[in-house]
């Protein structure tokens, strides 16, 4: 009979056959991919020294030499920031990482243990899917796996990481987290190159195909870092801005900050340009009106019409909605309106203030984006607007006309305060449309030669007396005009009368509404 000496001798000898469990093959094969294991990877992500890893002997029962410790997955809780996290991090040098049995319960287990103590999951993907041999086994498990995940969707954050290759199955699961963040020399994709060349005979790369670029331009990544410690950086601080669930409030930093006007809130003053036909970088804006300077920008590659992000107002996370005149003019079009649903859709489901800086001559016109569906997509971020009941504070600072105005956190569609800047132009329309439809009339009656003249004055006209903030202050429709100066201490004096909304919809017995889909 072994005694306690021998039983130990034999636990630390499982325990070093399960950090590696493929042995000096699954080492040489992430040596030659030049990749860290999947216990490297969760350890760069967490506080040092906070990792407690959770079933790491788990293996297929009856598997034989098949068999190997973890199941291609490791899982476990630790620290960001001193606040906890659990963990799933995907194991390349087993079964290509993909979804087992053992796999699936570890997986459905560690999603347990966030739902019951309330805290973020982050999930490293580098899997190749459904594991072909377990047939409908892994289909279950992954079945399973997206029920628990359902369960967590807004109720604590959850971050998706794509490393290497994630094809099949495995990609949705990431897709249907919070936001997804991806080193650029990933991809992701339902069919693989292989496949569609079998299909349909046409080839293409697994970057064409479904390249970190690629899937962020069209909006299914929501960040591409250049490697993967700047992927989990991002993560770090992404989470600094979240509350580690819906029951509770993000973590207050640095609060309290230059309580009277700075430099650089003077520079506000002079930042809007004098013709209405020059743009300006709306980021010198946000960084103006913020805490620190900082900006955590969501979804910087795609839809760069509008810019999304979080910010701090004294010391407390906002959700920024901001048009960029730079891009389009800071037109709305359909792919920015699918930006700005998820963005508000996540900010509202943790309990995050929204602020929307508004600078857009309205929707984007034109036959391809009535074919995109703009209607639908523009439909959907109205929805969004209307059903946040988190504090919502908006300032305009230039052009906000027609669905644009509306859109863009306007009072009548849910914005509790509403501030202009003395060069916000608020209208249907903007002068030069507005001479084109009301004034058509009015110009084919002068001459040839007089028209340009005419039609300046009818533009300087409209612009002088109808686009202006006077007439929404005076009727309510905005809260005040303000100097561009004052913007920062009014929007957190704005947050601050907001702290304690309490938004109580009436009692109704329906299910759910219907989003535009």
């Amino acid at each position: 009979m072994s005694g306690t000496r021998e039983k130990l001798e034999e636990l630390r000898d499982i325990l070093e056959l399960a950090e590696e469990p493929a042995g000096e093959t699954g080492i040489a094969k992430r040596k030659s991919k030049g990749i860290p294991s999947a216990r490297e990877r969760v350890r760069m992500l967490l506080d040092p020294g906070t990792f407690v890893e959770i079933g790491a002997l788990m293996r297929q029962p009856g598997g034989g030499e098949n068999a190997m410790y973890g199941d291609g997955v490791v899982t476990g809780r630790g620290y960001i920031d001193g606040r906890p996290v659990v963990v799933i991090a995907h194991d390349q040098t087993v079964h290509g990482g993909s979804v087992g049995e053992m796999f699936g319960r570890k997986v459905a287990a560690a999603m347990e243990f966030a739902e019951d103590n309330a805290c973020p999951v982050v999930a490293i993907n580098d899997s190749g899917g459904a594991r072909i041999q377990d047939a409908v086994t892994s289909l279950a498990w992954y079945a399973l796996m997206c029920r628990r995940q359902e369960y967590l969707s807004g109720f604590v954050p959850m971050v998706a990481v794509m490393l290497g290759k994630c094809a099949a199955g495995s990609v949705y699961g990431p897709v249907n987290m919070d936001v997804l963040v991806a080193t650029d020399k990933s991809y992701m994709f339902v069919t693989g190159p292989e496949v569609i060349k079998a299909v349909t005979g046409h080839s293409v790369t697994a970057e064409e195909l479904g390249g970190a670029a690629v899937q962020a331009e069209i909006g299914t990544i929501h960040h591409v870092a250049p490697d993967e410690r700047a992927a989990f950086d991002w993560v770090r601080d992404y989470l600094s801005y979240l509350p580690s669930s819906c029951l509770e409030s993000p973590p207050i930093v640095n609060p309290g900050l230059e309580p009277e006007r700075t430099a650089s809130d003077l520079e506000l003053d002079t930042i809007i340009p004098d013709s209405d036909k020059v743009g300006y970088d709306m980021r010198d804006i946000l960084l103006r009106i913020f805490d620190d300077g900082a900006f955590h920008e969501i979804s910087a590659a795609t839809a760069q019409n509008l810019i999304t992000g979080f910010a701090r107002v004294d010391g407390r996370s906002v959700g920024v909605v901001a048009n960029q005149p730079m891009v389009l003019g800071g037109a709305l079009d359909a792919q920015c309106s699918d930006k700005a649903t998820h963005f508000i859709r996540l900010c509202d489901a943790y309990g995050i203030p929204l602020v929307f800086v508004v600078d857009t001559p309205g929707v984007l016109p034109g036959v391809e984006e009535e074919r995109a569906g703009v209607i639908k997509r523009g439909g959907r971020f109205f929805r969004a607007v209307i059903e946040a009941t988190v504090p919502v504070v908006t300032i305009v600072t230039r052009k906000a006309y027609g669905g644009g105005y509306a859109v863009m956190g306007c009072k009548q569609l849910g914005a509790d305060i509403s501030l202009a800047w003395p060069t916000a132009r608020i209208a249907v329309m903007g002068a030069e449309s507005m001479v084109g439809i009301v004034g058509r009339k009015r110009l084919e009656a002068v001459p040839a030669t007089d028209r340009p003249a005419v039609r300046q004055q009818m533009i300087d006209f409209y612009n002088a007396t109808l686009a202006t903030p006077w007439i929404a202050a005076e009727r309510g429709y905005i809260d005040a005009v303000i100097e561009p100066s004052q913007t920062r201490l009014e929007i957190r004096k704005a947050l601050r009368l907001l702290r304690e909304k309490d938004a109580v919809r009436r009692p109704n017995p329906r299910k759910h509404s219907l989003l535009p889909v």
